[in-house]
């Protein structure tokens, strides 16, 4: 069991570091693309997330996956709210909001 949770551990701090180094890498007039595409990648974040609280025998693992569900939850939205404002710079005509 203990073998188990430090592997993840491990996995975990990897992710953390690549994904600082990959994103540190890359030109801030791409990032709002980025984040429009990496939408999909946190669906399937949340649907992870329910299949943790579905799938729980515990409360604290309840706990956890409520928590998850409510962090992807946000992060999908506010993706989606970014691209809408990433799509309204390129609208023409009487649809383009005054700024």
């Amino acid at each position: 069991m203990i073998e188990g949770l430090l592997v993840s551990l491990f996995v975990f701090v990897l992710a953390v570091l690549l994904g600082f180094e990959v994103i540190s890498k890359v030109p801030p007039i791409l990032h709002t693309p980025l984040m429009s595409g990496s939408n999909a990648i946190s669906g399937i974040v949340l649907i992870g997330a329910l299949v943790v609280v579905v799938r729980s025998d515990s409360v604290i693992g309840d706990s956890l996956g409520i928590g998850a569900v409510a962090l992807a939850t946000i992060n999908v939205v506010g993706g989606f709210m970014v691209t809408d404002r990433m799509l309204q710079l390129f609208r023409r005509g009487p649809d383009r909001p005054s700024q």
